[in-house]
């Protein structure tokens, strides 16, 4: 029997989350190795949270010099019940998903999602997420899993330094932009918006970071974000194509940045202004992302899985005046963040 999209997309991300938490120990030979976690949950699924941390010392030695501070790249495969409110909510982008008020649908939702919090502060924080989506037609109990209804990929890849080094957002958005245009030209300029338009801090009136890639709602029917008439992946297939060669390319996107970066020289200062951006990171996490607020309403959620992306440690100073220099190493970041670059197209 030839394996169904769900069961070929939970392959993948295993694979995948395989290849990149053993990038990570090779780079960091005597680092403490990534915990692997295995969790199963109760009302239906399964997951394994890779978790890099390095406990500091209980006394007075010195704290551990690992390349990174805290990271996790963690997998969820989880199904379930999905009640009417957010089938309705749904159907304004999935018009196949039947709606009567009242019948709660099956559904199955599949991820892999990954924050890297580096030790050095002229090393940037990466993060990237890839997802499938599936609802079924309700069955009777024990007749298996019903005919599918509606099905999406989501997903993305973006980049927050504390230091901009311009060398480095080229290097990330070029390696994006050729395994998006593998697929269709118009791929990375829509998602390359969508993403300086999804990680915007509204109270800070500032993008978290550089950008990168966001997507969502990717499948056979029309995507309010891509024109109907150009070459893009249309078929669950060439979804899924896509979608792999955006989980391939997180690797050699941010490894070689991390190289660069990783044993550079650093002050107190440059710390001191790594933890205040890393403020920045906490306040869109917990007041805007749309992942991190669904997983803490959903019942019995793990929420240290869904936490991991938050930094060990960070900072906040009142009315800090670190960054409002824009001749300084930290305000050169400043501008980037009010007014997004196009990277890939710029020049060196």
């Amino acid at each position: 029997m030839e394996a169904t999209m769900r069961q070929r997309f939970e392959d993948y991300i295993f694979s995948l989350q395989e290849e990149i938490i053993t990038s990570f120990e090779k780079l960091d030979p005597n680092a403490p190795a990534f915990k692997r976690d295995s969790w199963l949950r109760a009302q239906g699924g399964k997951g394994v949270s890779g978790v890099f941390f390095s406990p500091p010392p209980t006394d007075a030695s010195p704290a551990p010099q690992t390349i990174l501070e805290k990271a996790g790249v963690n997998i969820s495969v989880v199904h379930g019940m999905l009640p009417p409110a957010a089938i309705k909510e749904m159907r304004s982008d999935h018009s196949s998903i039947p709606y009567d008020e009242k019948t709660s649908l099956p559904f199955f939702a599949a991820g892999i999602s990954l924050v890297v919090h580096p030790r050095n502060p002229h090393a940037p924080t990466v993060h990237a997420n890839y997802r499938y989506f599936e609802i079924t037609e309700k069955v009777a109990e024990g007749e298996g899993i019903g005919k599918v209804v509606a099905w999406w990929f989501g997903g993305g890849s973006d980049l927050t330094p504390s230091y901009l080094y311009e060398e480095d957002a080229r290097h990330f958005h070029r390696t994006l932009q050729t395994a998006c245009n593998q697929h269709g030209s118009e791929l990375y300029p829509a998602f390359k918006k969508w993403c300086d338009e999804y990680f915007y801090i509204v109270h800070r009136q500032e993008t978290r970071g550089i950008g990168g890639l966001f997507f969502d709602d990717l499948s056979t029917e029309k995507h309010a974000r891509l024109s109907d008439d150009v070459k893009r992946p249309r078929s669950a297939e060439e979804i899924f194509d896509f979608i792999k060669a955006m989980g391939n390319s997180f690797i050699p996107s941010y490894l070689p940045i991390l190289e660069r970066r990783m044993s550079m020289p650093s002050t107190d200062q440059n710390r001191r202004w790594q933890l205040i951006r890393r403020g920045r990171y906490v306040e869109f996490n917990l007041v805007y992302d749309r992942g991190t607020k669904f997983g803490l309403k959903t019942p019995s959620a793990r929420i240290e899985s869904i936490l991991m992306s938050l930094p060990e440690t960070a900072r906040w100073e009142y009315m800090t005046d670190m960054g409002t220099d824009l001749e300084s190493e930290e305000g050169r970041l400043i501008p980037v963040l009010k007014q997004p670059v196009n990277w890939a197209e710029l020049e060196k």
